[in-house]
């Protein structure tokens, strides 16, 4: 049985406006251009690119941190406008990259994770949001004892643990991982891999995956959206998109991507894997991501 997608996005467009300042035009950045997706519960849709082309502008809009330029979303059924946002937040939950600067230094961890409790249910009485607290550590592989440390005595990849874990407190249906691994040593990135994929299983949860990390997307995800200059360029199924990319930007990261086959290697170093020559004459042809305004 086909399950309905629990957050359906439809032309998600973000544009920002820049002043030109004296005797310069102003000037339009299309961050995002029209992109949409579905998202089902217990699967992950992992969305990759190069650095500015959209992802995080993209996360920021589908945890409704900023209202874009232009939209439809359907969160559980639910048409998402501006006055409803404030209900919905709670469902979609983000974990950011640097799991360091996410957490307030001056709080201890159990303060950290209490607080949306506090803002979004204020019917829990402090021994149940406490409660809470501690059982959401052990979730994550962390210790009770935890609960009255500060952030700065955790290591890293314990610091996302925590992220994870203050994402997870509201119960969301949609947890987006903006990089979630990326300033994690590569000793610790799998088991913070792993524990996303146990905890999906566990709460049935959708993943909005933001990487630029082939190698972490081929681990976690189901379905793959590859962004270029603010477009979603492609999609398809993870399989077919490692298989049998269709785009040449595709198959310009996959080509750029750090292989284990000595084989792969080996020709990447001879020449014969390049960057597709028509990724170069597709790239002047895409619309520009500045114009001007006026």
């Amino acid at each position: 049985m086909i399950h309905p997608p629990i957050l359906q996005a439809q032309n998600l467009t973000q544009h920002y406006q820049i002043s030109g300042g004296l005797l310069r035009p102003n000037k339009v950045l299309k961050a995002v251009q029209s992109v949409s997706f579905d998202l089902h519960r217990g699967k992950t849709l992992a969305v990759v690119g190069e650095s500015g082309c959209g992802k995080s502008t993209l996360a920021r809009m589908i945890t409704m941190i900023e209202e874009p330029t232009g939209w439809q979303m359907v969160l559980d059924n639910t048409t998402i406008t501006p006055t409803l946002w404030p209900n919905l937040r709670t469902d979609v939950q983000i974990v950011f990259q640097d799991p360091y600067g996410s957490l307030n230094p001056r709080q201890r961890i159990g303060q950290i994770l209490m607080e949306p409790l506090i803002i979004n249910r204020p019917d829990l009485s402090q021994s149940d949001r406490q409660a809470r607290a501690r059982d959401m550590l052990s979730l994550v592989g962390l210790r009770p004892e935890h609960f009255d440390r500060y952030p700065h005595m955790f290591s890293g990849g314990q610091r996302q643990r925590i992220a994870i874990a203050r994402g997870l407190m509201l119960d969301p249906k949609v947890l987006v991982l903006d990089e979630p691994v990326s300033a994690l040593d590569v000793s610790i990135q799998s088991s913070i891999l792993n524990l996303l994929v146990e905890l999906q299983d566990r709460l049935d949860l959708a993943y909005l995956f933001i990487s630029h990390d082939l190698g972490v997307v081929r681990h976690i995800a189901d379905d793959v959206i590859v962004m270029y200059l603010g477009r979603a360029v492609e999609r398809s199924p993870k399989r077919d998109l490692f298989d049998a990319p269709r785009h040449p930007y595709t198959k310009a990261l996959l080509s750029a991507t750090p292989s284990a086959n000595p084989t792969h290697r080996k020709q990447r170093a001879s020449g014969r894997i390049t960057i597709p020559h028509e990724c170069t004459v597709w790239l002047p042809l895409c619309p520009a991501v500045l114009e001007s305004n006026g």
